[in-house]
């Protein structure tokens, strides 16, 4: 049992790896051809459109649902509306270039187009919730004390030459985008190797593919810190399981979009009735789309392009070198700390040694 879970394990990797490495370094090249100044621009501007922009110029980039919220802060300070950061914090965490990329390697071209859709929808009801439910159009912007170093401009990515910026893209796609999401990446793989191997389909069956199945997804998803690429692997450990495809896009949904540390910046940063509606809109929209989803496939007769390795088979050279790859570079996110600890650890104790060596021939002399 142990050889094949470990096999299942391997084989997700290897099957994730190509799209995850392109996602990455399409993650990157966002970050440098959109500035942070320009989003802040965009949001800021009063009205419904800015609520729709939120989603839109969310959706993209390259953060996940740790990393949305100090942007989330930076452009509520800087005069986006409460409709408008909600509808970002929606969109971002739920889809991107690195999620999309991987919902189509593991989950099919299906997924890969609804699911960015429905993260879209989510977003905007979200943020016209926000919008109705809270108004502030007129939003504070944190006047910043200014110093000495006020005047200093700092470099945006398309002040960059092209070579440093495509330097900087790889840098950030496989150093800050692979570290931000290595740990919950491998949870992610993890937790669909187990439910795949040892979850039987008659688990899942029990609640059917309506409205229970939606909420028992919902209530599985929302306590979740998991970011919207760990997700994709945990979704189609779910769906190998017997869960129905509109369930699954709940859990996608609602996973990323919702969690502790999401839920308490929204509290203190928009208020109670912001984070009402930010609930109401990504949980209700979640199950909409689920139970179109699955009706969509019973129309069309779509079928879940949910393939693995069997017994006997191989993968191709060039997909083990990328699962090797991605594997180095996971790795080093979490043996980097150590190595440093270890290595200050060991100049601590030459100090001390040096340090005794000295006092010992001072008190010789």
């Amino acid at each position: 049992m142990i050889a094949t879970l470990l096999n299942n394990f391997w084989n997700l990797v290897i099957e994730s790896a190509p799209w995850l490495l392109v996602g990455y370094l399409l993650a990157g090249l966002i970050k440098q051809v959109i500035p942070s100044s320009w989003v802040e621009k965009q949001l800021a501007e009063p009205g419904i459109m800015s609520v729709v922009k939120g989603a839109f110029i969310g959706a993209p980039l390259p953060l996940c649902s740790c990393g949305v919220i100090p942007t989330a802060l930076a452009i509520r300070k800087s005069g986006a509306s409460k409709g408008a950061t909600a509808s970002f914090m929606v969109a971002t965490p739920e889809t991107g270039v690195d999620s999309i990329s991987y919902s189509y390697a593991i989950l099919g071209p299906v997924f890969a187009v609804v699911r960015p859709v429905a993260a879209l929808i989510s977003a905007i009801v979200a943020g016209l919730l926000v919008r109705v439910m809270d108004p502030d159009d007129n939003a504070v912007v944190e006047q910043k004390a200014c110093s000495s170093g006020c005047s200093s401009k700092e470099v945006e990515p398309a002040d960059l030459p092209m070579k440093e910026k495509l330097v900087s893209a790889v840098q950030y796609g496989y150093g800050r985008m692979i570290s931000d999401t290595a740990k919950w990446l491998t949870i992610g793989l993890l937790a669909a190797t187990v439910i795949t191997t040892y979850v039987p389909p008659s688990f899942f069956l029990q609640w059917g593919d309506g409205l229970l199945a939606m909420i028992v997804m919902v209530v599985v998803g929302l306590p979740m810190y998991i970011c919207a690429t760990a997700s994709t692997p945990v979704a189609a450990g779910l769906l190998f399981a017997g869960v129905s495809p509109g369930a699954a896009l709940v859990f996608m949904l609602t996973g990323p979009a919702t969690n502790i540390a999401t839920m308490g910046v929204i509290r203190e940063q928009l208020g109670n009735r912001s984070l009402l509606a930010y609930m109401i809109g990504v949980i209700v929209t979640a199950i909409v789309c689920g139970l179109l989803f699955n009706q969509l496939f019973a129309v069309f007769g779509w079928s879940l392009q949910l393939d693995m390795m069997t017994y006997g088979e191989t993968w191709s050279l060039w997909r083990q070198l990328a699962a090797v790859l991605l594997t180095v570079l996971v790795l080093r996110v979490f043996l980097q700390p150590l190595m440093t600890k270890l290595i200050s650890r060991k100049d601590l104790n030459n100090n001390e040694i040096n340090n005794e060596t000295v006092d010992t021939v001072e008190e010789a002399l």
